[in-house]
């Protein structure tokens, strides 16, 4: 299953969080915040069809910050920094994602 949408089913079973995801995409690096089941770049022009992931499958995802929602840039709360694909992938299990 493509890791962006198995995150933003976190997020939808999880609506309190938010996910930033640092990721490279087709080689070039991306910045990608999740909340409430949706993705959006903050580095590159995001789909206007929120049904489209903004991680294709191919994504190599370098690490995920979990935050605290809604997503402040200015006072940003981080409850987990810099989580592995692995370690994500651990806590997606335990969610039933």
């Amino acid at each position: 299953m493509n890791p962006g949408f198995r995150l933003e089913q976190y997020t939808l079973r999880q609506p309190s969080l938010v996910l930033l995801v640092q990721a490279v995409i087709d080689g070039e690096a991306d910045e990608v915040l999740i909340f409430r089941g949706f993705s959006s770049s903050l580095m590159r022009p995001t789909a206007t069809d929120p049904e489209v992931p903004v991680l294709p499958a191919e994504a190599e995802i370098q690490s995920i910050d979990i935050m605290v929602g809604p997503y402040n840039p200015a006072a940003p709360q981080y409850l987990q920094r810099e989580l592995s694909w692995a370690e994500m992938r651990s806590l997606l299990e335990d969610a039933g994602v």
